[in-house]
């Protein structure tokens, strides 16, 4: 064997690197392209949004049970705010209710109670993309019969009640998740939704002359064409991409309607934040001084007097205050800090609701903290009892 074959084997000779194939970098591109698209047709925050249709509808029940002896002066025909008020308010201002549609106490009594068994079926979790939709009708109506009636509370459940009803919010925690996991088991088909699609269909003819205008009516004329469309392709075709398309189209719209319930909280949050900022009794840091001498929000005098006489830590929480509701949007990306800062916010809403007498506000602001909670808190568990080989 020669020197000049030794040297070969010793130092094999390299190749020079190839370029990718076209093959390799379309693959690259559509790995880079379905990620995203996976992401977003996967249905996210789905326990956190079950935590929020519990509590909107539990405290739209509680707020509907707590004024029943008290519902014909706050909504009905005793009511201050006379009905030939209301229905002029709603023609400027293009609200939504159907309690103007007539003037009959048996109208009013039907609608009322209604919302009662509307919030409770919601909150049980049956049926919830009808009973969301009815949900977010009764809540509008109620709440345009008489505006002058809130806490500010009110207010945020109606805006809530509308990005509501375009989220999933029966897939945990509910019963439909209960007869969904059923029917899957013994191989059955729900006909009772179809039965149930086809009666709301009636109903919303039957009351599609009291709408003025043709922007709600086509609202909820969409939300039940949609519905069908879904029934159809689940119980009908034959392929399973019409199936997969309305799935993925539903879970989009869900995840952008937990997006936009985000950004909402956020923006309460920043603009309260900033709007004390602006006033020089929060900037001296006397804000919740004066705030807890108002004579309207002092359903505990003495508490208030006692908490007001400690003037450091009345400057203390009222700058406290300022600073959590600003850095609130900011905080959210790192999740200790934000499950801490949630924390405080509760407990700052729990002071709010027992010194200044703000109970459905407080608690409907904990309902929406609750959107941000970490879902490892929320999900249970499903570690093994084995532990793996290591």
């Amino acid at each position: 064997m020669s020197i000049d074959h030794l040297g070969h084997l010793g130092h094999p000779t390299t190749r020079p690197a190839t370029a990718p194939s076209a093959g390799a970098v379309h693959g690259r591109w559509r790995q880079a392209v379905a990620r995203p698209i996976a992401f977003a047709c996967d249905a996210h925050a789905r326990y956190q949004c079950a935590l929020f249709r519990i509590g909107l509808s539990g405290l739209v029940l509680a707020f509907l049970l707590r004024e029943w002896p008290h519902r014909r002066v706050l909504y009905g025909d005793r009511s201050p705010w006379a009905l030939d008020l209301a229905a002029r308010l709603v023609a400027e201002n293009h609200a939504f209710t159907v309690l103007t549609w007539s003037a009959g106490r048996w109208w009013f009594e039907c609608v009322y109670h209604g919302a009662i068994l509307v919030a409770a079926l919601l909150m049980l979790g049956w049926r919830t993309r009808a009973t969301s939709v009815l949900f977010l009708i009764a809540v509008l109506s109620l709440q345009n019969r008489n505006p002058l009636i809130g806490d500010g509370g009110d207010n945020v459940i109606g805006v809530m009640a509308i990005y509501l009803a375009f989220t999933q919010c029966g897939t945990v925690w509910s019963l439909d998740a209960r007869r969904a996991r059923r029917n899957r088991r013994a191989g059955r088909v729900d006909r009772a939704g179809f039965v149930m699609w086809q009666i709301l269909g009636v109903a919303l003819l039957w009351v599609s002359d009291g709408f003025q205008g043709t922007a709600w009516a086509a609202v909820l004329w969409a939300a039940w064409v949609c519905q069908g469309l879904w029934y159809a392709a689940r119980r009908w075709s034959r392929g399973a991409w019409s199936r997969e398309l309305l799935d993925a189209a539903a879970t989009m719209l869900h995840n952008c309607a937990m997006l936009v319930i985000a950004a909402q909280i956020c923006l309460i949050y920043a603009t309260a934040g900033w709007y004390k900022i602006q006033g020089t009794r929060w900037q001296d840091g006397s804000g919740l001084h004066y705030a807890l001498h108002l004579d309207y929000f002092s359903p505990w005098p003495g508490l208030g007097s006692l908490l007001a006489s400690h003037m450091l830590l009345i400057v203390l929480l009222s700058y406290g205050t300022v600073v959590m509701q600003v850095a609130f949007p900011f905080v959210l990306g790192y999740r200790r800090l934000k499950t801490a800062l949630l924390a405080v916010m509760i407990l700052e809403h729990a002071g709010i609701a027992v010194l200044l007498g703000l109970p459905f506000l407080s608690a409907a602001m904990v309902v929406c903290d609750a959107v941000f909670l970490p879902t490892a808190l929320l999900r249970p568990s499903r570690r093994s009892g084995s532990r793996p080989k290591r």
